[in-house]
């Protein structure tokens, strides 16, 4: 089961790191495409929080400080999101911001330290490594582009729903 819960959080967290950046650093913001783009990343940023309570291996079967960031991740998000639906644009960019470091800094502290499951997954097996790498790219770009289409599609006025007289 940890197992199972550990590669799913890895994966969810890998592709919610170029997402997130990828929202950051887009110049265009507020349309479908950032819409759906962010609730994806809303999404999987949730389930990597939840789904960190579940690995205690870092502490002996305890909590450590990565479980406070997770802490932290979800109030931001649930901040940001509030901000946005109030209007607080300043503070929905804040919170989410601040989300997306702390998944940078947690990238980080997963690949620093040799031990972990990502260097030694890499170093242990570099074909499997390349291909869920290849694997994180695809998916993030098929959520990018279909962010696109809606985002297009939205641009297109409304069909009438019956033709005029």
């Amino acid at each position: 089961m940890t197992d199972d819960l550990l590669v799913t959080h890895l994966a969810a967290a890998l592709v919610a790191l170029p997402l997130g950046g990828y929202q950051l650093f887009r110049r265009t913001k507020g349309d479908a495409r950032h819409v759906l783009v962010g609730r994806v990343w809303v999404g999987l940023m949730l389930y990597v929080a939840l789904s960190s309570f579940g690995l205690r291996d870092l502490n002996n079967g305890s909590f450590s400080l990565l479980h406070v960031l997770s802490i932290v991740t979800l109030v931001s998000l649930s901040l940001g999101i509030w901000r946005i639906r109030a209007g607080d644009v300043r503070a929905h960019r804040g919170a989410m911001t601040g989300s997306w470091l702390g998944l940078c800094g947690a990238f980080v502290a997963a690949v620093a330290v040799p031990d972990r499951t990502l260097p030694t997954f890499a170093l242990d097996h570099p074909t499997g490594a390349l291909a869920a790498l290849l694997a994180v790219a695809a998916t993030s770009w098929v959520v990018i582009r279909l962010g696109g289409l809606l985002a297009d599609r939205a641009a297109l006025p409304a069909a009438p729903l019956r033709p005029p007289d």
